[in-house]
C-alpha cells in the first residue's frame, strides 16, 4: 500500500514538472545555444548581450531586423549576418563572456538531436540550402525559402558518423600507442647519449693525463738524447767512430760494385751471342726471296754493324775495378789502427770509469751527462744531434704522444657532438629523436620523393639519373591549422600542427636554393600524403605520423574533421 502511494506521488510530481520543462525549452528563442539561454529568459525586456544599456522588447527578438550592435537580438535569422563570424566554433569551444569584437553570438545553434549540436554562420540561415554537414536537423531553413524543406537527417547521419568515429578512434588509439612507444624509445636514446657523455668525460680526463705524461716523457727523452756522446762499436773518440762508420760504408760500396760488374759482364756476353746469331742470319739468308720483312731486318743489322760501337771492354777500367775490389789488407788499409787510437780526454774519462765500482760509475756517468746537458742548454756546447735524424727511442716516444693526442681529440669531438645533440629541438617529448635518420618515400609522377627525419628531403627521377636535394633540416616550427592549412587535408585529431623546415637544397636554375616545408599531422603510420611545388623550387610536403598524435577528448565535443 505504501509503495503504491509513493509511485502515485512521484507520477503526480512528474506531471506537474512537465509544463516547467516545456516552458524552459520554449523560452529559449530559435538559434540560441544553451550557453546563452540565460540572456533570453525570465525578463520582460531584452538587453543586448555586450551592450546591456540598450534594452529591447521581447517581441524584437528574431523579428528579422538587427537592433543590437552585437547582433544578439537576431539569434535565429540572418538579419545581423554582416557582423557575424564567418567560421563559428564548435559548441564545446564556446566561452560565454568572451565575444567577437562585433558579434556576441558564435552563430545559429542547431540542436541536431541524435547527432552532435553545432553552430553555423548566420549567412546560412534561410538561404535555401540544406546544410546537413553542420545542421543535420534542417532547422536553419525554418522559413522554407524557395519552398525548400530540409528534413531531419540527424539520426541517419549520427549513426554513420558514430560508425566512422569508432574506426577513427580505433586508428587514433593505435597511433597514440605507437607514439608512446616512440616517446619511450626517444627517452632511452637520450639516456644513452647522456651515459655516453659521462663516459667520454672520464675518458677525456684520463686521456689528458696520459698526454701530459707522454709530453713530459718525450721532453725527458729528447733532453737525455741531446746529452749522449756518440760511440761506435768499440771504445774511442770521434776518429774511431768515423773510421768504423767509414769501414761499414766502404764494405757496402765494394760489395755493390762487384755485383754491378758481374751484371755488366753478363750483359756483354748476351750481346755478343745475339750479334753472332744476326751475323749468321745475314750470311745465310737468300736475297732472291722477295720477303720485305727479312730484307728490312738484314738492312737494320748492316746499319748497326757499320756503326762505331767502341771496344767491348777497356783494360784500364777493368784494372781500376780490380784494384778497388781488392781486400783492405791488399790495399794496405788497416782499420784496427784507427779503431784503437785514443783521440781525446773523453776517451780517457771513459777508460777511467772502468776502474770504478758499478754504482759509483753509474752515478758519475749520470752527473757527467747532466753537466753536458746543462752546457748544451746554455749554449756552451753544441748539440751533437742537430744535424742528424732523431734516434729510435725519440721517434717511438713521439709516436706514442701523437697517438694519445689523436685519441684525445677524437674523444673531445665526440663529446662536443653529443652535447650539441642534447641541446637540439626534437619536438614534443623529443619524439623525433626516435625517428632520426628514418626515411619515407612516395612516388608522384616522374619522381619519387623521400623525406628523412631530421636530415633531408630528396627528389629522385624515376627515369634514372642523379638525385636532387630539396633541402637540409634546419628547425621545427609550430603552425596553426586554421591559418595556414587547407580544410580538405588528412590527419587524425585537430589543433596545432608541427612543420619541419628544410633549407639550402640544390640550387635551382635561375632560381633560389631548393627548400621544403614538411607539415606533420597525426596518422597511424608514417606516410607522405601530398607534395606540392608552391612556387619555383619551394616545396610543401604533407606527412602523416603517429609522432604528433594527441589524445582526443570525448564528451560533447564537435566531430573531429579531417584537416591538415
Amino acid at each position: 500500500m505504501g509503495k503504491l502511494r509513493f509511485e502515485a506521488i512521484a507520477l503526480l510530481c512528474f506531471i506537474l514538472i512537465l509544463p516547467v520543462i516545456g516552458a524552459s525549452e520554449s523560452s529559449r528563442p530559435r538559434g540560441v545555444g544553451p550557453e546563452f539561454a540565460k540572456f533570453y529568459k525570465g525578463q520582460d525586456t531584452f538587453k543586448c548581450i555586450s551592450n546591456p544599456s540598450i534594452q529591447l522588447s521581447v517581441s524584437q527578438i528574431n523579428d528579422d531586423y538587427c537592433d543590437c550592435p552585437d547582433g544578439s537580438d537576431e539569434p535565429g535569422t540572418s538579419a545581423c549576418a554582416y557582423i557575424s563570424p564567418l567560421s563559428p566554433p564548435a559548441p564545446s569551444e564556446v566561452t560565454v563572456g568572451v565575444f567577437n569584437e562585433t558579434s556576441a553570438l558564435p552563430g545559429y545553434y542547431c540542436k541536431n538531436k541524435g547527432h552532435i549540436p553545432s553552430y553555423i554562420p548566420f549567412t546560412n540561415v534561410n538561404d535555401g540550402v540544406c546544410d546537413y554537414d553542420l545542421c543535420c536537423d534542417g532547422s536553419d531553413e525554418w522559413e522554407g525559402v524557395g519552398e525548400i524543406k530540409c528534413e531531419d537527417r540527424c539520426t541517419k547521419i549520427g549513426k554513420e558518423w558514430k560508425k566512422q568515429d569508432e574506426l577513427r578512434q580505433k586508428s587514433l588509439g593505435a597511433a597514440n600507442k605507437r607514439r608512446r612507444e616512440l616517446v619511450s624509445d626517444a627517452a632511452r636514446l637520450r639516456k644513452e647519449v647522456e651515459d655516453r657523455i659521462q663516459t667520454l668525460g672520464t675518458q677525456v680526463e684520463g686521456a689528458q693525463m696520459k698526454v701530459a705524461n707522454l709530453e713530459k716523457d718525450l721532453a725527458d727523452i729528447e733532453r737525455r738524447e741531446r746529452g749522449k756522446v756518440i760511440k761506435g762499436p768499440g771504445k774511442g773518440g770521434k776518429i774511431t767512430i768515423l773510421s768504423s762508420l767509414a769501414k761499414d760504408r766502404i764494405t757496402e760500396l765494394v760489395k755493390n760494385l762487384g755485383r754491378v760488374r758481374a751484371e755488366r759482364d753478363g750483359a756483354r756476353a748476351r750481346i755478343r751471342e745475339l750479334e753472332g746469331i744476326l751475323t749468321t742470319f745475314k750470311e745465310e739468308y737468300n736475297p732472291n726471296f722477295n720477303d720485305e720483312g727479312v730484307k728490312r731486318a738484314v738492312k737494320a743489322w748492316e746499319d748497326y754493324a757499320a756503326r762505331d760501337k767502341g771496344s767491348d771492354s777497356d783494360p784500364a777500367h777493368d784494372r781500376d775495378l780490380d784494384e778497388i775490389l781488392k781486400s783492405d789488407a791488399e790495399n794496405g788499409l788497416n782499420w784496427e789502427e784507427f779503431e784503437s787510437t785514443e783521440q781525446d780526454d773523453i776517451e780517457v774519462l771513459y777508460q777511467f770509469e772502468e776502474y770504478l765500482p758499478k754504482p759509483l760509475r753509474d752515478w758519475l756517468d749520470q752527473k757527467l751527462r747532466d753537466l753536458r746537458i746543462m752546457l748544451i742548454d746554455n749554449g756552451i756546447l753544441a748539440s751533437p744531434n742537430t744535424d742528424t735524424s732523431e734516434s729510435k727511442v725519440v721517434i717511438e716516444a713521439r709516436q706514442q704522444l701523437n697517438a694519445a693526442q689523436k685519441e684525445l681529440e677524437d674523444d673531445r669531438n665526440e663529446l662536443r657532438s653529443h652535447k650539441e645533440d642534447l641541446e637540439k629541438d626534437y619536438g614534443p617529448d623529443e619524439v623525433f629523436r626516435a625517428l632520426k635518420g628514418q626515411c619515407v618515400e612516395k612516388e608522384s609522377g616522374e619522381y619519387t620523393y623521400e623525406f628523412c627525419w631530421m636530415d633531408k628531403t630528396t627528389q629522385k627521377s624515376n627515369k634514372g639519373g642523379g638525385h636532387t636535394g630539396m633541402g637540409n633540416f634546419v628547425r621545427i616550427d609550430k603552425i596553426a591549422v586554421d591559418e595556414d592549412l587547407p580544410p580538405d587535408g588528412k590527419g587524425l585529431g585537430s589543433g596545432e600542427r608541427y612543420a619541419l623546415k628544410f633549407e639550402n637544397g640544390q640550387h635551382c636554375w635561375s632560381g633560389p636554393n631548393r627548400s621544403t616545408q614538411v607539415i606533420l599531422a597525426c596518422a597511424e603510420k608514417d606516410e607522405i600524403w601530398k607534395i606540392v611545388e608552391e612556387e619555383k623550387c619551394v616545396y610543401r610536403m604533407e606527412v602523416g605520423t603517429p609522432a604528433v598524435c594527441q589524445p582526443v577528448s570525448g564528451g560533447n565535443g564537435a566531430p573531429v574533421k579531417d584537416e591538415l
